[in-house]
């Protein structure tokens, strides 16, 4: 059914398009007067963060005077374009109306019927920002039910990162968002007519790189997510397990109390030091592309960009890591660092896309490690390498003890060993598998000497449950590594030349 309405903010919005739109210009639309300029790299940037077409029916919402029209019609089996102008929609059938598999409708979203199950891809290019929560949440749903399972829908909004909404000006009626705030907006369901429950899960979101490259701007943001299947809530009580890691370990207290014993930026084992250490072992040169799995809130990409001057897109599934990520860019302002909420599971990049792939402490999280780890040696370049560091555990049977924690955390573990040969099964060679145990249980003793010579200073800015929680979760990392059962590896391997 349609979604809810605000007839006030519509009746607004229509009364400035009507007003700002006189010749219905590319600069117009986007309210920008350097658009035609930055549209050279935008779409082909947006185009590619696009999942696969080919064979595809698309809905395309805000198609404005159909910048990215013609695109989508070049791949998809179908496109229907919609825009609320109608000097706009006239101008894009005007520009697109030679692609025979292209419909052009001018209608309210918030009004739209669309038969249930009958889309592939939603496209939506500036839309929400248009709309109140209630309505954005309604259309959400509405979205859900227009997909077909394992469908997708892609979106962009102008955001911002300080904490709040933000509605521009009664004459323009326009709702900034931070982009936490769609996450939570993306908390949709749907049940279909036999019963069975759907919902978002996020694949990535990201700035759009052209606004920072020219503008400055990290606050143009998009979205790419999938309808699946919830026949139950089955990730530790939570819809998606995006949101069992952002609600238990890495809320955004529990991520800012594990930087304060890190050192700032850094939110895994041993911090800045380990981080030099197994970085200088990827003899990194100026101008590679690193793809960093698991960045957190950026202390090795920082690193890396910095020290050796390499580009680095940090992925991270915890959207609470990429909002602080967020929040240390903007104070670094260093443009080499990219971040995205990331799902590295079904994450698609073309092949040979990076020269590195690098991850701290989280492949621990992915079950099937073969099928991420082809998907690295798919994205290396020849020659490209991989460096991980991972929790792991011993060969043979572990405690009772030791199989509820890592049943608790949601870990899928394997020794050292085992880790090694699924890099090389995918066929990485010069594969290293090391265990580095000792050197974990050094680092961690050193980081709860760290952790006590500060206790004061923590409880006070923390709590003292924080600390308690920091300082115990650490000794019994000691002693799970001490009676054998938990292992720390690191594994470096490399992509053939040929």
């Amino acid at each position: 059914m349609p979604a809810y309405v605000d007839k006030e903010v519509r009746n607004a919005m229509a009364s400035f398009w009507d007003s700002h739109s006189k010749e219905a210009s590319v600069e117009e639309m986007m309210l920008d007067s350097e658009a035609e300029f930055l549209g050279r790299e935008e779409i082909p940037e947006v185009m590619s963060l696009l999942p696969e077409l080919k064979g595809k029916d698309v809905l395309e919402l805000g198609a404005g005077i159909g910048r990215f029209t013609g695109k989508l019609a070049e791949k998809a089996k179908s496109v229907i374009a919609v825009d609320f102008v109608q000097k706009f929609i006239k101008k894009n059938e005007a520009e697109n109306g030679n692609y025979k598999n292209v419909s052009f409708r001018c209608e309210d979203a918030t009004k739209m019927e669309i038969p249930v199950g009958s889309l592939d891809v939603i496209f939506s290019n500036w839309l929400f920002m248009y709309l109140s929560d209630e309505e954005v949440r309604t259309l959400l749903a509405n979205m859900l039910s227009w997909l077909r399972p394992g469908g997708m829908l892609f979106f962009r909004e102008s955001c911002f990162h300080p904490s709040g909404n933000k509605k521009n000006s009664d004459s323009n009626p326009t709702y900034y968002r931070v982009p936490a705030a769609y996450m939570t907006l993306l908390e949709s369901s749907h049940e279909d007519e036999n019963g069975r429950w759907y919902g978002y899960e996020v694949i990535l979101s990201r700035s759009i790189f052209t606004y920072i490259k020219y503008k400055g701007n990290p606050n143009q943001v998009c979205w790419l997510v999938e309808k699946v299947e919830h026949p139950e809530w089955t990730s530790h009580g939570f819809k998606t397990f995006q949101q069992f890691l952002d609600t238990q370990q890495y809320s955004r207290n529990g991520i800012l109390r594990y930087e304060k014993i890190f050192g700032r930026h850094f939110v895994s084992t041993g911090g800045k030091e380990t981080t030099e250490e197994f970085v200088d072992m990827l003899d990194l040169k100026s101008g590679q592309i690193v793809l960093d799995v698991g960045s957190g809130i950026g202390g090795s990409a920082f690193y890396m960009a910095e020290k050796f001057d390499v580009r680095v897109l940090g992925m991270d599934l915890s959207s609470n890591m990429i909002s602080i990520g967020m929040e240390r860019l903007d104070e670094i302002k260093d443009h080499r660092v990219l971040f995205e909420v990331g799902d590295a599971t079904k994450r698609k990049f073309p092949p040979g896309s990076f020269d590195v792939v690098y991850s701290r402490d989280t492949i621990l999280h992915i079950p099937d490690k073969k099928a991420l780890f082809q998907s690295f040696y798919d994205w290396l370049k020849p020659g490209g390498k991989v460096l991980i560091s991972d929790y792991c555990c011993s060969e043979g049977e572990h405690s009772e003890a030791f199989k509820k924690y890592v049943a608790q955390r949601g870990y899928v573990l394997l020794s050292p060993p085992a880790y090694g040969k699924v890099l090389e099964s995918v066929g990485f060679e010069n594969v290293r598998a090391e265990d580095r145990s000792q050197q974990f249980i050094d680092v961690l003793n050193s980081e709860v000497k760290r952790a006590e010579g500060m206790k004061e200073e923590f409880i006070k800015e923390f709590s003292a449950e924080d600390y308690d929680y920091i300082v115990d979760g650490w000794k019994s990392k000691l002693q799970r590594v001490g009676k054998g059962d938990q292992r720390w590896g690191l594994f470096y391997a490399e992509k053939p030349l040929n």
